[in-house]
């Protein structure tokens, strides 16, 4: 178990922060609107997301540069920087929506106006974020990935009809119609998300530095017992990440769908919905897992946008780095959470703007994972050490999944 535990590190913080509340709260809109419909989706998108995420993690492990390094070597930097621009607007748009369902969520708790804990959620992460050591912030962040456990106790403590369950999770059945498609794409978008590529491949290289590596020829390349440690990492996080998924969808079906609650515009109204339902602890529950993943999220979210300018344009970068060293990897970090403040005070509904996050992420990600693709299959750039056939064909058949969700949405 000690083994297993050391092996868990970048692969389980993105899996969890995966589960932010723009996650929960698709999830939610999924099992109130659609039942145990769409439970088939938590199991066939594991695969999916794990063979990414560990694609992700072999080109910052071999080639010892994050993803926009890699794609710069590939791509045209306008086109890059036009990715980079999406990347950070839909992430400052999730962090702003993140900010709104925690502070709803606290304020649930505490009775006190949620306006001021969306600052002091800010502050507070934007300090560790900018002060802490990478060791310190990964450390917190995979204890933190724990909360994800509290749907499971709430789905169980509800008590399904495993038979109906067993049935919608392992006989898919298609949803008709447009809206149904879309809960799809945003289900893909918030499981197969483009900000979680970035912060893996980061990761890694910041692991690496952690170990003394401290220039690329020494980052370059990865040994076998190494990638077999993070292909662990990223499967564990993955099927934790979607397992608080299914039993997201589960809860939400059981109490919020069997009763007709198909509507709601704050997570606090989801979680105050479930309180008659299915009992004050359980929705006690729910609220804490969306305060934990959302103080796991955002840093995740703000970070993978400044790793990335900082790679096109070869800005320093690193949470290790101290401000000085990295300002502008530290602006950008910054102005993404005082961008998710002001969102806050703006009239826009926290649940539609997380919910719409998510469907414009399912948008984005297939363009991107063509990109990653072309990346980790080739050979010279990969530095003898593409991507595994089985890898590149799941992350293929992801692809092409996505984007025909994507024309399923629309043509509906």
């Amino acid at each position: 178990m000690r083994h297993f535990w050391r092996a868990l590190g970048p692969g389980v913080i993105t899996g969890a922060a995966d589960d932010d509340p723009s996650g929960i709260v698709t999830y939610s809109i999924a099992g109130a609107q659609h039942g145990t419909a769409l439970l088939w989706l938590a199991p066939v998108t594991w695969p999916m997301m794990g063979a990414v995420q560990a694609m992700c993690a072999r080109i910052g492990m071999v080639t010892g540069e994050g993803l926009m390094a890699a794609l710069r070597l590939k791509f045209s930097r306008p086109i890059l920087a036009a990715t980079c621009l999406a990347l950070l607007i839909a992430n400052t748009a999730n962090i702003g929506a993140d900010l709104a369902g925690m502070a709803d969520a606290a304020e649930m708790l505490t009775g006190v106006n949620s306006h001021l804990y969306v600052v002091v959620f800010t502050v507070a992460i934007a300090w560790a974020t900018v002060r802490l050591r990478y060791a310190v912030i990964a450390n917190t962040l995979k204890w933190l990935a724990l909360v994800l456990f509290a749907y499971v106790i709430t789905a169980l403590k509800i008590g399904p009809h495993w038979g109906t369950v067993f049935r919608d999770t392992f006989l898919p059945s298609m949803p008709g119609g447009a809206a149904p498609w879309a809960t799809v794409v945003a289900i893909l978008g918030t499981t197969i998300s483009p900000y979680l590529f970035f912060w893996q491949a980061s990761q890694e290289v910041e692991e690496e530095k952690a170990l003394g590596r401290h220039t690329l020829v020494a980052r370059s390349g990865a040994t076998p017992d190494e990638i077999s440690r993070r292909k662990l990492d990223v499967g564990a996080g993955t099927f934790f990440s979607n397992m608080a998924m299914f039993f997201i969808i589960l809860t939400t079906a059981l109490t919020l769908h069997v009763h007709g609650v198909t509507q709601f515009n704050t997570s606090r109204e989801v979680a105050e919905a479930l309180r008659p339902l299915a009992g004050k602890f359980s929705a006690l529950l729910f609220t804490v897992g969306l305060i934990g993943t959302g103080t796991l999220a955002i840093p995740t979210l703000a970070g993978s946008a400044a790793y990335a300018f900082s790679e096109l344009f070869g800005w320093r970068q690193g949470i290790d780095e101290h401000f000085r060293g990295a300002p502008a990897f530290y602006v950008v970090i910054l102005i993404s959470m005082a961008a998710g403040v002001a969102f806050d005070f703006t009239n826009l509904n926290p649940m539609k703007a997380l919910y719409w996050t998510a469907v414009i992420n399912g948008v984005l990600a297939p363009f991107l994972l063509s990109g990653i693709l072309i990346v980790a299959s080739d050979r010279r750039l990969m530095r003898g050490q593409p991507s595994s056939t089985l890898g590149r064909t799941v992350v293929f058949f992801t692809t092409v999944a996505m984007f025909l969700a994507i024309i399923g949405m629309i043509v509906l």
